[in-house]
């Protein structure tokens, strides 16, 4: 009796091995597997084609944003201020310096707007690559500053640059920018 059992067990597993065999082996199962393969192939080029779509489409954003500042495209941008006018510019200024006076100056902006502007112990004031004191500042000189607004609605300069003369232009001649 032992050697049947023994016997058929033995022509059990074969029978499923060989099923397995055959399923792996049949056409269904062959274009099913190529079916997911193509369906993930297809998931992964869609997610690519979507993040370099995506990435394409911030730089086109961000460059029109900035068309301006880059390329000197129409002032406030293709569609215009849409009300920019009512807001004063906190954080920063050019403008041409009308008066020192210690660690305080008073700037003429491009809107005709004085602003008071706080130099700092951490200000970094420049002129083209040369770093300067406070005390190389003199009254007409065109710079650009960006800070950030005090309570009292002064800027506290972070970054002082000074701008180079306009070529033809006298120097303390006031420049075509600061007017």
């Amino acid at each position: 009796m032992n050697n049947n059992k023994t016997t058929s067990n033995k022509n059990e597993i074969p029978k499923i091995s060989n099923g397995v065999n055959k399923l792996f082996q049949s056409r269904v199962f062959k274009r099913v597997t190529l079916g997911v393969a193509a369906f993930i192939i297809l998931l992964i080029v869609f997610g690519l084609g979507t993040f370099v779509g995506f990435r394409k489409a911030n730089f086109s954003y961000r460059w029109g944003e900035n068309y301006h500042q880059n390329f000197a495209g129409p002032r406030g941008g293709f569609f215009g201020d849409f009300g920019g006018k009512d807001f004063i510019n906190a954080h920063g200024v050019i403008g041409q310096i009308i008066k020192i006076d210690g660690s305080t100056i008073i700037i003429k902006g491009m809107d005709n707007i004085e602003k008071i502007v706080l130099i700092k112990n951490d200000t970094i004031i420049e002129r083209l690559r040369e770093t300067l004191k406070p005390a190389d500042l003199k009254v007409d000189d065109t710079v650009v500053v960006i800070g950030q607004p005090n309570d009292a609605g002064q800027i506290e300069a972070k970054f002082i640059r000074i701008m180079p003369p306009q070529p033809g232009m006298p120097p303390g001649s006031p420049s075509p920018a600061a007017s």
